[in-house]
Formats: structure tokens, sequence, C-alpha cells
């Protein structure tokens, strides 16, 4: 399966890590990682319209994105990625997104940006304020 994972805490993040080290014990995914260079916590659904989006490739497959997590998956399926991607992860998210937070969430935004873009998207996130963070059993699931 294609997948593509992204985020709100930034391409660097120990979520992000978490569930790409999971998929790729398979052994069966293509995954792809374009997430923001930096946190874009509470962006929620902006997009960049008047600066240009820069990506960085960080490693094959890994880049870096200029833009709010709703530009990663726009970016990502329309340019960076050879084909549309299957599914969308974003998370794991550093922090848990209830009731309202949805509504700001850049974590929700990325999964929301995908489905509008007719991919299935997921928004994961985990139930703690600071480290040390459990990924393990939330990357498996």
């Amino acid at each position: 399966m294609r997948i593509l994972l992204t985020n709100d805490d930034g391409v660097a993040s120990p979520g992000l890590a978490a569930v790409h080290e999971e998929l790729a014990a398979y052994g069966c995914h293509e995954i792809w990682v374009v997430a923001p260079e930096h946190e874009q916590s509470g962006m929620s659904h902006s997009i960049t319209l008047k600066d240009p989006i820069r990506s960085r490739q960080l490693e094959e497959r890994k880049f870096a994105i200029s833009g709010s997590p709703a530009d990663c998956v726009m970016t990502a399926v329309l340019g960076i990625m050879p084909e549309k991607p299957e599914l969308v992860i974003s998370g794991i998210n550093l922090g848990p997104n209830l009731g309202t937070d949805l509504i700001y969430s850049g974590t929700a935004a990325a999964a929301r940006q995908a489905a509008y873009m007719g991919i299935a998207g997921v928004a994961v996130s985990i139930n703690a304020f600071g480290p040390p963070w459990n990924f393990s059993a939330l990357a498996q699931f």
C-alpha cells in the first residue's frame, strides 16, 4: 500500500517516526513522509496562498515542507509523489485532540485535506501532554 505520513508537529517528531517504524516493519508498504519542517500545531486548515511553498528532500521519500499540514498533503499529492497515496496518516500528534480541538488541529486538517482529495485519511493523537511518550501500542493500532 502507498501511504503518506504527515503531521503538525514537524518532520522530526517522535510520533511520526514511531508510525513510520511500525509500518516499515511490515516490509510491504511504500511509505512517504511529507511533513512541516517546523511545528505547525493549531494551524487548523490553513493553506499557503501568497508565499512559495518550499520542499527539502531529507531522505528517499522523506520531505520537509515550509507550509501547513494541509499544504503538506496537497504538495505531496500534486507534486512530490509520482502516484497518489492510497492512505494518509497524520500523526501521531503529541497531545490529545478532543472535542473542539479538532477545529484547530493541524493533525486533523491533514486528514481532512486527504478526504477532500478523495484519499482515505486518518488523524492519530496520543492522550498525553508530555514525555515520556508511549507510542508503541498506538503505532501498532
